[in-house]
Parts: structure tokens; C-alpha cells; sequence
């Protein structure tokens, strides 16, 4: 098996790899890879005069992500402008569309002294023990990362904060941008939050949005996160991400929460 999330294939298309898998399905892949390919194809859009951050990024999840599909990703700029634009982008699966991603870049500039910063950092990674996950949960992308637990459990119901770290880069042969991790792991809330046996329930998140506030540093990402289930199937995965000098963005995933049928449908 290739040491990457994504092999490159000619004219941009990429094959997915079974790193990718998450554990639903060893068939459809975890969205943290393709959250993190739509970034990439984000990031190579066309630019403006000044330089600019991906302050927001919505992924709008239309469908399943194969394993070993042969993938293809664009970008576009929708709205100009000299300080504030709007970004598309779709991932695809030969013609099928399986997530679309809208993104608000806004142009840099020096706000060092009026910046926020007084949060706690969490504890170091290096002094976290590793994280398991739940029996029944597959390989793929949770063997594809390195986890690290820093409070609640990732086998444990509830709220639970991790560090996580891509022992894969995302395309073979290129390094990950900050913001490629760090999407890389946000899908990852629910997950990392849940309270439901992942063989009686389904809690699949529909979309992803991050606000950014500044890209992390260093290779590992820190995921502090809670989900909430309403009385009508509905539920929100929130998450705060940071990198080790505390947080840099927050995330959001609205939840479809539903019993399996008998047989685990």
C-alpha cells in the first residue's frame, strides 16, 4: 500500500488510497482527507493583490467518498475583491460531485497588538498517553494518524479533547500545507466526542466549517471536542483546534443521529 492519503495521477486526478477509509465503511473514506484535498485546491486559487487567509471554509458533504476512486478536485474564485474573497471548490468521483467547499479569504495584515491570546494551551502531546479507539472502529485514516489523549477518551462517551499528527502526507510526494492538517483532523469531532455505540447508531456529520484564525504551527493539531444530540435526529459536533500555543481555529458539524436497523443497517 502507498505511504499516502492521495497518489497523484496525470492531468491533477488523484487515487484514493485505503488510508483514506474511515470507520463506517472500509469502502467510503474518512472526510478528513478529501476536507483537506478541497483545502489544497483552496489554497491554489487564483489570488488577489494582497495575500489572503482562508478565514472560513464550509464543506458541504454530498455523498460517500470511494476508496480507490479516481478523483478529481477544482477551484475557482466566485467574488473579488481587494480585501475580502469568496472561494468554490468540488471534489469529484469520474462525474459524480461528492463535496462541494466555499471559503472566505481575507487579506492579511499586522494585528499583533491588538491579537487575543490568553487561552490555555493544552498539554504537550509528547506528554499525553496514546490514544485507542473503540473496538469495531476500522483502520485506514485512525492508523493513518497518531493520536494522543489529553482528557475524556476517545473510548470513553463524551467530550474528549486529542492531539492528533498525519504519519502519511495527504499527496505522495508533496509536504501538507498548515491548513491541509489542520483540515486533515477537523472532520474529526464527532468521532472523537461521541457517546453512542458506533454499532447501535449513526451520527454522521453533513458538513464541516472552520473559522480560522490563524494556521498552525508544527505537525500536530489538538481537537477539544463535545457533541449535543436534539430530540429529532439532529445533532452538532463543536470543536476548538489548536496548535501548542494554544487554539487557533473552531469548528462545527452538524450531526444526522439515527438507530441502526437490525444487522447493523
Amino acid at each position: 500500500m502507498a505511504d499516502a492519503f492521495y497518489l497523484p495521477l496525470p492531468d491533477g486526478r488523484l487515487l484514493a488510497t485505503p488510508h483514506t477509509a474511515g470507520p463506517w465503511s472500509p469502502d467510503a473514506q474518512h472526510f478528513g482527507p478529501p476536507s483537506a484535498l478541497l483545502v489544497r485546491a483552496l489554497e491554489a486559487a487564483e489570488t488577489g493583490e494582497h495575500p489572503g487567509l482562508l478565514a472560513r471554509v464550509t464543506v458541504e458533504i454530498l455523498g460517500p467518498a470511494p476508496v480507490g476512486a479516481e478523483l478529481s478536485v477544482r477551484s475557482w474564485l466566485d467574488r473579488p475583491g481587494r480585501s475580502v474573497e469568496l472561494l468554490g471548490a468540488e471534489l469529484a468521483a469520474g462525474d459524480r460531485v461528492i463535496a462541494r467547499a466555499s471559503a472566505w479569504r481575507i487579506a492579511t495584515s499586522d494585528t499583533a497588538a491588538v491579537a487575543t491570546g490568553d487561552e490555555v494551551p493544552l498539554p504537550p502531546p509528547e506528554n499525553c498517553p496514546e490514544a485507542p479507539w473503540p473496538p469495531g472502529w476500522r483502520g485506514g485514516y485512525l492508523e493513518a494518524m497518531e493520536w494522543r489523549s489529553v482528557r475524556g477518551g476517545t473510548t470513553e462517551p463524551g467530550p474528549a479533547a486529542v492531539w492528533a499528527r498525519q504519519r502519511l502526507p495527504l499527496v505522495d510526494g508533496e509536504q501538507p500545507s498548515a491548513l491541509q492538517r489542520l483540515f486533515a483532523v477537523a472532520d474529526s469531532g464527532n468521532g472523537v466526542s461521541n457517546f453512542l455505540p458506533l454499532d447501535r447508531w449513526w451520527f454522521i456529520n453533513s458538513e464541516l466549517t472552520v473559522h480560522v484564525r490563524r494556521p498552525p504551527a508544527g505537525d500536530w493539531i489538538g481537537l477539544d471536542a463535545a457533541t449535543a444530540v436534539g430530540p429529532h435526529g439532529v445533532g452538532t459536533a463543536t470543536s476548538t483546534l489548536h496548535d501548542g500555543s494554544g487554539p487557533v481555529a473552531t469548528g462545527a458539524q452538524a450531526l444526522l443521529v439515527r438507530p441502526r436497523q437490525a444487522g447493523g443497517e
